[in-house]
């Protein structure tokens, strides 16, 4: 089993009405359909842009406001995924339940379905600038082309939750993330890394750059697409399939070969999955 994966490293600019933020959206949509892509992969907290549309006085809008805007951001990337026949993560949307807000990736499928997962793991700004919420289940995602999961960027950082997700059957992660400097990227790119070793997985990452000047804590943005491997002989010995260009605006495709998991995880250099002592500690199927 194959997949052509695309993440997008997406810029991050004003914008006046819904229609320009679409507009570019469908943009990368476009470049990601031209390569035939199975999979595309936008950042976390990429919706933010909506922000600065402002308001009647030009001041951006509130985190409060993102939740308005989930019809039309459902109704865009159902539409998208529909017509180009792809799998689309639309990265993450700002959600309201009960008068919470959480932050919610959604995977769009080709045939109209529609998965969410929010995010787990709530860093410290996002509770006390943004009052967060933390989700409270790992969903796993069946596909066409596999099993796949969704964590949000500091949820990588958690060795057990990525764990979970492989006992349950993941073989690609998608981790979409939004990091201010290079402290936070390094954070979430070290920790993709270990995770493709510790279990023998895939991993799809990509950030957000570019800058909403108007935007509290969107001010600045570090980030960087990539697709990464298990460090062992059937991949590149740096574990990068492929990277971008930090903080540019662009899109990187790669294909994964899934029967090649398969491979290590029986023969390879190291077998880390197999190996593991659930005898000494949880294991967190």
């Amino acid at each position: 089993m194959k997949m052509r994966v695309s993440a997008v490293q997406y810029h991050l600019h004003t914008i006046h009405n819904f229609e320009e933020f679409a507009a570019q959206v469908e943009h990368y949509v476009k470049v990601a359909q031209e390569f035939e892509a199975d999979f595309v992969l936008f950042p976390e907290l990429f919706t933010t842009q909506l922000m600065s549309i402002g308001d009647e006085h030009g001041k951006a809008l509130p985190i409060e406001a993102l939740p308005s805007f989930t019809e039309a951001y459902r109704t865009l990337f159902q539409g998208l995924a529909k017509q180009t026949g792809m799998h689309i993560i639309g990265g993450t949307h700002i959600t309201s339940e009960e008068g919470k807000l959480y932050n919610t990736a959604f995977l769009f499928y080709p045939d109209g379905r529609v998965g969410e997962q929010k995010k787990l793991h709530i860093t410290p700004t996002e509770v006390k600038e943004w009052n967060m919420g933390a989700g409270d289940s790992l969903q796993v995602f069946d596909t066409d082309k596999g099993r796949i999961a969704i964590l949000v960027c500091y949820d990588v950082e958690f060795p057990e939750i990525v764990r979970m997700a492989r006992a349950r059957g993941a073989d690609v992660l998608f981790a979409p993330s939004c990091t201010d400097d290079r402290h936070g990227f390094h954070r979430v790119r070290y920790t993709c890394h270990a995770r493709t070793i510790e279990n023998q997985i895939y991993v799809v990452t990509t950030g957000t750059v570019g800058a909403l000047p108007t935007v509290d804590f969107m001010r600045a943005n570090f980030g960087q697409a990539a697709v990464l491997t298990p460090n062992d002989v059937p991949f590149p010995p740096k574990g990068i399939m492929v990277e971008g260009e930090i903080n540019g605006d662009m899109v990187v495709t790669a294909d994964l070969d899934l029967d090649l998991l398969t491979l290590v995880r029986e023969k390879g250099s190291v077998t880390t999955w197999r190996d593991r002592r659930t005898d000494l500690y949880t294991d967190w199927s």
